[in-house]
Order: C-alpha cells, then structure tokens, then sequence
C-alpha cells in the first residue's frame, strides 16, 4: 500500500471511532438527563402527595374546630342595641 492510501485508511479509521465514541457519550448523557426528569418527577408527586395530606389534616381539624366552636360569617349583621 502507498503511502497515501495508509493514510487516508488511518484517518477514516479515526473519524469512524471517534464518531463511535462521540455518539455513545451523547447517549449516555442523554440518558442521565431522562433519568433526573425521573427523579424530579418523583419528588414533585411525593410533595403533592404530602401537601395533600397535610391539606386533609388542616380540614379535618377546621370541622372539628366547627363543631366544637361556634363560627360566625363575617357578612352578618348583628342587630345594634337601642
């Protein structure tokens, strides 16, 4: 083989790895990044799910409140004495 012939085969060899390599990292990067929507998609049902319990608990607690206190609507005019 010639001279130029060795070295094109070198140097389409080496863009071929490389273009290998290149694609294999943008997978796996790809890859990471669709596993942390994963993960915040966890976390964002776990914080709906707790805030939801907690906004139970508080009316839960209000009916309690209602029932034991006596509430009165703001809007409601009380007679004035004379």
């Amino acid at each position: 083989m010639s001279r130029p012939a060795k070295l094109t085969l070198a140097g389409t060899s080496l863009f071929a790895i490389a273009t290998v390599f290149f694609v294999h990292y943008g997978q796996q990067a790809e890859k990471a990044a669709m596993h942390q929507g994963v993960v915040r998609d966890m976390e964002q049902q776990r914080l709906k799910k707790e805030r939801q319990l907690d906004f139970d608990m508080q009316r839960a607690l209000e009916e309690e409140y209602k029932k034991v206190q006596s509430v009165h609507d703001g809007s409601v005019v009380l007679d004035k004495p004379r």
